[in-house]
């Protein structure tokens, strides 16, 4: 890119990043004090002093805001009393995708990413601290604040669920009568099995907290019957995955270790498999995606995974995670890419 831009222009991409954090904030207050939603309904333009007079804010405040995320794109001035949203502005107000990701970054991220320099040089999520005192986020995410813990949910299950649906008509075309769900967090994939099988049993493995929240949920739904639940921590290789699965399945699960706990793990899924057991890894894959904006936020998400998740892992690339595979055991004999709407690839995996 440096070859394709002058000087001057490099100076002012700079000046965007050494920005950011006060443009993004200013984004947040605009959505939060209606003023984005406002700006949406008219999208051929309103004037600054109906902004004011519907949102109640202050002429100096709509000024401060405005006139800071017109430089970054996010509206344009029509005239100097009236502006209207850009097309970037407009997925800033209404994309969903972009909304889950800017509510995770602001709730869950933006304090504890102060820490990042920190976090990489001990290999802790030092911005954790923020949120609460664990060693990882997963031990505390039944504790957290609500908007924190509904901004993380949505966040996962945003990039997941869109995948269930194809992902569900992989799994069952060798009809399973048990599958373990592992990192099954609130449930939702032994959930939607349980809908489209009235047979199939569920097993989510997962930490206590987390268990607790899924059976909440299943409770709720009247599925307990037809799920168990099994407590274990997987970064402690003493602790094995039970024998008797047809079918083993981790969605988004490998992306929150390092590269030698996802050895670990699939050596340890590789022990309670037989050459039967079919095992099913949904991630998205830094390397295989259709768009732009999805790598680049599978490498912001990277960032997230540095200074609050765990302090060692990230999102793969497929070439890496078929690598993982290979030396923990497993073959990958089927790969099925960017399946229905989602940003995920699935392998299947055998026991080698």
């Amino acid at each position: 890119m440096d070859k394709e831009i002058s000087a001057i222009q490099a100076k002012y991409e700079a000046q965007k990043i050494a920005f950011a954090p006060l443009i993004f904030q200013a984004v947040m207050a605009l959505k939060k004090l209606g003023v984005l939603e406002l700006m949406g309904r008219h999208y051929e333009g309103i004037s600054i002093a109906e902004i004011i007079r519907q949102t109640g804010i202050s002429r100096y405040g709509a000024g401060v805001l405005l006139e800071a995320v017109a430089g970054a794109g996010v509206v344009r001035y029509l005239d100097e009393h009236t502006v209207q949203l850009t097309k970037t502005g407009f997925m800033l107000h209404a994309d969903r995708m972009t909304e889950v990701n800017l509510n995770f970054v602001n709730d869950v991220c933006y304090e504890g990413a102060k820490s990042l320099t920190g976090s990489i040089q001990s290999g802790k999520p030092v911005g954790l601290k923020k949120l609460g005192n664990w060693s990882t986020v997963y031990e505390g995410l039944s504790q957290l604040p609500d908007n924190v813990k509904e901004s993380w949910f949505a966040f996962d299950h945003f990039y997941s669920d869109n995948a269930f649906p194809v992902a569900l008509e992989i799994v069952f075309q060798e009809k399973p009568a048990s599958i373990f769900d592992i990192g099954g967090n609130s449930g939702e994939w032994s959930f939607a099995c349980c809908d489209y099988d009235g047979d199939v049993q569920l097993t989510i493995l997962d930490l206590p907290g987390q268990l607790a929240l899924a059976k909440r949920n299943a409770e709720a739904r009247g599925l307990l019957p037809r799920i168990d639940f099994y407590p274990i921590d997987l970064l402690d290789e003493r602790q094995r995955i039970p024998a008797g699965a047809d079918a083993i399945w981790m969605s988004q699960f490998l992306d929150c270790f390092s590269e030698q706990e996802i050895r670990a793990i699939l050596a340890n899924v590789a022990r309670a498999s037989t050459p039967n057991t079919s095992i099913y890894i949904l991630e998205p894959f830094i390397d295989n995606q259709t768009f732009e904006a999805a790598s680049f936020c599978l490498t912001g998400t990277s960032l997230y995974f540095t200074c609050i998740a765990n302090g060692n892992s990230k999102m793969y690339t497929l070439q890496t995670m078929t690598k993982l595979v290979q030396e923990s055991g497993l073959t990958v004999v089927e790969v099925f890419p960017n399946i229905g709407t989602s940003y995920h690839s699935i392998l299947k995996c055998k026991k080698s």
